[in-house]
């Protein structure tokens, strides 16, 4: 819990955006949430979904707090609104878990990237706090998922005979010579950014069921296919060195069409995980030493850019979208001056 005290009423730009942000995509992680909770079988996995529900409602709290001691707007995020609790089962259990590991991902970005960002010690203490409950909770899917054989794992591969160095300039140029064997971390991010398409896919599946809007819909069948075609290119990779890929979970949608969610909320949830996807595509590319598999990573972070872009544009032009905070425009207080 953040304590507020009276000197503690200013905040800085990152401290600002980084609450702002967080707050909202606990405002949407609520709604959903929520709604899961409505349908759920198995115990172990609604004790999970409660604990990340309470982590939901936490945060909330905690940053209301901030914001009205520094006189900061509440953001409205989602709220009641924008879930409908009544609505048919639209996802399976075993769903959920995938789908808690995929927002949990989400999380632990913000909260990474805002530790060294912010400067205010109860702040900071705040998203060291929201970084070590989220790790408790992908520890708990995970745990979770390993029983069921549904953890999508990278495979095991044979440990090196001995320390090695690399001799050749061919270790990074594969275009004209005859690839080299993907090395561990490769391995790990093709795994790991195929896992975020594969739950994405099934995600968008279900939204594409219940979207009331043509247009929204159409969106999001674009996302779908955008996440098919990164999921085909990054196992093509792994096919060719012998390395088995995960597989679909779009078995785990159910046939509803009527909408727990209103399409505001499924347009802004994609623009919010394509977003992280942009991030991991960097961070795969950053850890590769591949060329090819660097320019499949840059290709599907283009990819995801135009698209969170033509999302942005759908929330603006209904009105759907809320202004971050924002540095003073100097210029328009001159002219209306």
């Amino acid at each position: 819990m953040i304590i507020v005290t009276a000197d503690q009423s200013q905040l800085t730009a990152a401290e600002m955006g980084k609450l702002w942000a967080t707050y909202v995509g606990n405002t949407l992680g609520k709604c959903v949430l929520s709604y899961f909770l409505q349908h759920v079988d198995d115990k172990e996995t609604e004790k999970i979904l409660q604990f990340a529900l309470g982590l939901c409602k936490d945060y909330i709290q905690d940053i209301e707090a901030v914001f009205k001691q520094a006189h900061f707007p509440i953001p409205v995020g989602f709220t009641e609104e924008d879930v409908n609790l009544e609505a048919p089962r639209l996802y399976e259990d075993d769903f959920y878990l995938h789908y808690l590991q995929y927002l949990g991902k989400g999380g632990m970005s913000i909260y990474s990237v805002a530790i060294p960002l912010v400067t205010r010690k109860d702040i900071r203490d705040f998203f060291v706090k929201a970084l070590r409950d989220t790790s408790k909770l992908m520890v708990l899917v995970n745990d979770a998922l390993l029983p069921q054989n549904t953890l999508i794992n990278p495979p095991v591969i044979s440990p090196p005979e001995g320390v090695d160095f690399v001799k050749k300039q061919s270790f990074l140029n594969v275009f004209f010579e005859k690839d080299r064997p993907l090395h561990g971390l490769e391995i790990a991010h093709l795994y790991g950014n195929l896992n975020n398409d594969i739950t994405s896919k099934a995600v968008i599946v279900g939204f594409m069921q219940v979207a009331k809007s043509e247009e929204v819909r159409q969106y999001l069948e674009r996302g779908k296919n955008l996440n098919q075609k990164h999921i085909e290119l990054m196992s093509d990779k792994l096919t060719k060195n012998d390395l088995p890929s995960p597989s679909s979970i779009d078995h785990l949608v159910r046939t509803s069409t009527e909408p727990p969610f209103s399409d505001k909320l499924m347009v802004y949830h994609k623009i919010d995980m394509f977003s992280m996807k942009i991030r991991e595509y960097a961070n795969g590319a950053s850890l590769n030493g591949r060329k090819d598999v660097g320019a499949l990573f840059a290709k599907c972070q283009l990819d995801v850019s135009l698209y969170v872009e033509d999302g942005a544009n759908i929330m603006i032009d209904r009105g759907w979208m809320e202004q971050p905070p924002e540095a003073v425009d100097r210029d328009k207080l001159h002219a209306d001056h």
